[in-house]
This record gives structure tokens, C-alpha cells and sequence, in this order.
């Protein structure tokens, strides 16, 4: 088995994440090249510095134009929105992949989805007219919509009583219907028929052959990873029968499992890389490496898995935007900072928009 330090570990999962070596060009075809190798990015609506989803990609591409990432997703559908590790924007190339989440995110014996689905059917006649309002009038938003639910949606959170927008994020997550586009913070919703390109592949996957595809794009992104870093990152928690795909794909050369030395002794656990990643290791093992610094997105893709983060970086890293202020170690929205093949601090900026300064608060 072949045996790698963790320098060489670090450096291929940063590379593997686009945050060394060459950038690419910041343009349209610059962002598809981030999305085909990170395979989704997170959204989120906090602007504390910028929309994550931009950050992400500035912290790869530089200064780019957010309207090509638009673009892409409004014009040339090349990407859309969809439930990836958490709510994302991925690539339309890999639409076989989500149709069989959508087929099957209600089915199983979990109490959510015993509950959403009796509140499905409950309502049927609020989810027949968003449909129809939608198929007659096309891209809507949740304020188009008058409350016809005949039981209210109830939870401990902030969503109770959200009945049309809980349906719309419902029908969403089945696929029924999709983001069509956006204004600010604003969705507008219509079906997915209208939405997706003609080219979209038209895949039927079953679920071994889903894990397959999403395990390997996966472990791409990360570089190096144990199976549990997989079920963490891309499809969050949808790898039925990892390990048994995970052989499989050892079996036929597909992947390749590593050792991780350090002072003598072997990392614990199971490490793979991509098979087509092997010629990337000798680049580094043999010196070609090309560092940068930059910051990172609270949500970043090279951060997203906590525990990953602290056992290959010794980076202890938590968000604390949900945390009373009075109990943060570090900050609201603290950025990361990535020095070539170590995360060597933290900052907690906050961007003054009225006289266009980011400032450092700690």
C-alpha cells in the first residue's frame, strides 16, 4: 500500500479543491471548471462579507463578475439549486443523480418524513393549486401564492405556520418544481419541466449505481479521505452501502487506499484517493507544488466537514453565527485563513458597504 505524509495529504486535498496551482480564468467557463471539480457550492443568505456562494469561488478564481455564475444558472442552466451537503447550487450535469433523491426523499420509516408526508396529504389541494398557478402563470414567487392549507405545518422553529412556503421547499426537494431564478434573497419558483435544458441527462440510476457516480465525484473533491469524510461531503448522508461500492471500485482500479505516516506511526482508519489523482500525487511527492493564501468562506467545501478539518489540519473550526454573542470564542462570521498546506488562523471581518471597508473586528 502506498504510504504519503500529511503534508502530502493536505496539499492534494487543497489542490484537489482548486485553492492551489494555476487559477483559472475568472470568467463563465472558470466558474464550470470550480463546479465540476468542488461539485456543489453551499448557499446561504448571510452577507456579513459577501453571499458565500460568491466567496467560495473568489477564493479560487480571484476577482470574478457574479452575473456569470447567473448566467449559468438562469440563462444556460448549466447549474441549478438543490439539496447537496446542505442547500447548494450543483451541476445539471449530474441531474441523474439528484432525480433519485427527489424520487426517494420520502421514503423510508424516519419520523420526518412520516410527518411531512401526512402534512403532504393533508393538503393536497394547497399543493394542486401552487402547481397549477404555476404551470398557468409560469415563475412565481411565495408571495404569489393566497394560504389554502387545511392544516397548518407546526414545528418548533420559525417555519410554523410557513404552510405555502413549506409546501414550495417541499415540492422542490421531490423535484416537482425548482428555482427558476432570483432577485436579491427572492426565489422565483416554476416547474421543472420549464426549467431544465433539453440536454439534460436523462440517467434512471438505482441507488448502487448513484453511489457509484457520487462517491467517486466525492472523493475527487477531497483528494484523500476516509469513507466517512465521503458520506460527509457532495450528497450529504445518501451512501447506502458505501464501503460495499467502495471495494468494488478498488476492485476495478477505480480507487486506491493510502497510508497516512507521521513520526512513525500510521493515521487510524481507511484512506482512499481517485485513481485518477495518482499522477497528481507523484506532482507533489516530487515537489510541484504551487501554494497560495487566501480566506475561506465559514462554508467553504475544504471546511465544510468539521471533524475532516481538525484530523487533517489540526484546525479546530466551528461557525458561531448561531451562538449568543456573549459566548463566542472567535466571532460571528469567521473567515479561515489558508496559507499553502496549513490553515494558520482566523479573522472575524464584517463589510461596511456605506464606505465600501472591510473591517477586522477580531
Amino acid at each position: 500500500m502506498r504510504a504519503i505524509t500529511p503534508t502530502t495529504a493536505r496539499r492534494l486535498a487543497i489542490t484537489r479543491q482548486r485553492l492551489a496551482g494555476p487559477r483559472p480564468a475568472p470568467d463563465a467557463q472558470g466558474v464550470m471548471e470550480i463546479f465540476h471539480d468542488l461539485g456543489c457550492v453551499q448557499i446561504d443568505p448571510i452577507r456579513a462579507v459577501e453571499r458565500t456562494q460568491w466567496l467560495v469561488l473568489w477564493s479560487r478564481l480571484g476577482h470574478f463578475e457574479p452575473a456569470d455564475l447567473d448566467a449559468l444558472l438562469w440563462d444556460k442552466r448549466q447549474l441549478f439549486e438543490y439539496w447537496a451537503h446542505c442547500a447548494s447550487i450543483v451541476m445539471t450535469a449530474d441531474y441523474p443523480i439528484y432525480r433519485l433523491h427527489m424520487r426517494d426523499w420520502l421514503v423510508g420509516d424516519k419520523p420526518w418524513m412520516k410527518r411531512f408526508r401526512k402534512w403532504l396529504d393533508d393538503n393536497q389541494d394547497l399543493q394542486h393549486y401552487i402547481l397549477g398557478e404555476l404551470g398557468q402563470n409560469g415563475a412565481l414567487t411565495s408571495r404569489d401564492f393566497k394560504d389554502r392549507s387545511d392544516r397548518t405545518w407546526e414545528s418548533s422553529g420559525w417555519t410554523t405556520g410557513q404552510n405555502v412556503t413549506q409546501m414550495l421547499n417541499g415540492l422542490w426537494r421531490l423535484g416537482q418544481i425548482m428555482v427558476s431564478g432570483r432577485k436579491g434573497l427572492t426565489k422565483y419558483w416554476d416547474l421543472s419541466e420549464r426549467c431544465l435544458p433539453e440536454w439534460t441527462p436523462g440517467d434512471e440510476l438505482d441507488w448502487p449505481e448513484a453511489v457509484r457516480r457520487a462517491a467517486q465525484r466525492s472523493l475527487r473533491a477531497l483528494g484523500v479521505a476516509r469513507p466517512a469524510h465521503i458520506v460527509e461531503h457532495f450528497t450529504r448522508g445518501r451512501y447506502p452501502e458505501l464501503q460495499i461500492v467502495l471495494d468494488q471500485l478498488e476492485a476495478e482500479g477505480q480507487v486506491i487506499q493510502v497510508q497516512i505516516n507521521e513520526d512513525g506511526q500510521t493515521w487510524p482508519g481507511n484512506w482512499y484517493i481517485h485513481a485518477e489523482d495518482i499522477s497528481l500525487l507523484d506532482q507533489l511527492e516530487e515537489g510541484e507544488w504551487q501554494p497560495r493564501t487566501t480566506l475561506l468562506s465559514p462554508f467553504d467545501n475544504l471546511i465544510c466537514d468539521r471533524e475532516r478539518t481538525e484530523e487533517l489540519f489540526d484546525f479546530n473550526f466551528r461557525i458561531e453565527i448561531y451562538v449568543p454573542k456573549a459566548k463566542r470564542q472567535y466571532g460571528y462570521y469567521v473567515m479561515p485563513i489558508l496559507h499553502g498546506d496549513k490553515l494558520i488562523g482566523r479573522l472575524d471581518p464584517k463589510m461596511d458597504r456605506k464606505k465600501m471597508q472591510l473591517q477586522i473586528n477580531a
